[in-house]
């Protein structure tokens, strides 16, 4: 799943190949993409609508439209974009493409189908229940050392849980989640309640960190001519974590044996050693 930085690099790539750029026809090709519009209502809405610019909230991608609308993205597992020319195949699971007065399209393809897309009126864009209960912005000022230290005592789940949910940090997943917690030397384990401010302190500087770091990496990566946002995360990323997908390598501080445990139906990667 995309987290924070690989949906910036994909907001912002998009942004460089969308904005100023006016949808002549928006075709929805898998219903399900976005369960409440069929392929008519759909095409009527984005049909025309020129993008404004593109932007972020949390891992979701907004694409805001001249005629008062917002396109909201969200990648899940599998989805990504594709910026064809008239001459270029669509991939095979092409659920949704735009087209563009120049013959060139945007393709959103997703072998896994779990990307969903929704088209609300921009008036109610941060209502939207998509968005509504998000977390402040990790590098927001809103999201400081007290915000997370509250929320914190207030979670009896494992820290390593609390991170992922986006209603109490916004933009964190498993990957980002295990980085910065190791960092911290914070058990994954560990209760929310039981995380001490000075522990807590720890934590929201290294998952500003984390996320900083892997921001500054994906700028680095030369983009696909059709991919928009290739290369970022999963198996095909070129960052090397510290813990994340390490299991029995050396722990960087210790060399003790990097540990994998399974919490909420996800792997987390942590020192036994280091992260009491």
């Amino acid at each position: 799943m995309p987290e924070l930085p690989e949906v910036e690099h994909v907001a912002n790539a998009l942004q460089s190949v969308v904005a100023g750029r006016t949808i002549q026809i928006a075709e929805l090709r898998r219903e399900r993409l976005a369960p409440e519009c069929t392929p008519k209502v759909f095409a009527k809405r984005l049909s025309g609508a020129k993008v404004n610019f593109v932007h972020r909230r949390g891992k979701h991608i907004l694409l805001d439209l001249d005629n008062d609308r917002t396109l909201i993205v969200h990648l899940r597992m599998s989805g990504r974009f594709h910026h064809l020319s008239a001459d270029d195949l669509d991939p095979k699971f092409a659920h949704a493409v735009f087209h563009f007065a120049d013959q060139k399209r945007l393709v959103f393809e997703d072998q896994r189908h779990f990307g969903l897309m929704k088209i609300v009126e921009t008036d109610d864009l941060y209502v939207s229940k998509e968005l509504a209960k998000l977390a402040p912005e990790p590098f927001s000022e809103e999201f400081s050392v007290d915000h997370l230290h509250e929320n914190l005592r207030s979670s009896g789940r494992s820290v390593k849980e609390f991170l992922l949910d986006q209603t109490k940090v916004c933009g964190v997943g498993n990957i980002y989640a295990s980085e910065a917690l190791y960092l911290s030397g914070i058990s994954p384990r560990r209760k929310g309640r039981n995380v001490p401010k000075s522990k807590a302190l720890l934590l929201h500087q290294y998952i500003r960190v984390v996320l900083e770091e892997a921001i500054a990496m994906t700028k680095t990566i030369v983009p696909d001519a059709n991919v928009l946002g290739e290369g970022v995360y999963g198996e095909g990323s070129i960052m090397r974590w510290r813990v994340y997908d390490r299991e029995g390598e050396p722990c960087p501080q210790c060399e003790a044996p990097i540990k994998r445990i399974r919490q909420g139906a996800r792997s987390t990667y942590f020192c036994s050693k280091c992260q009491r």
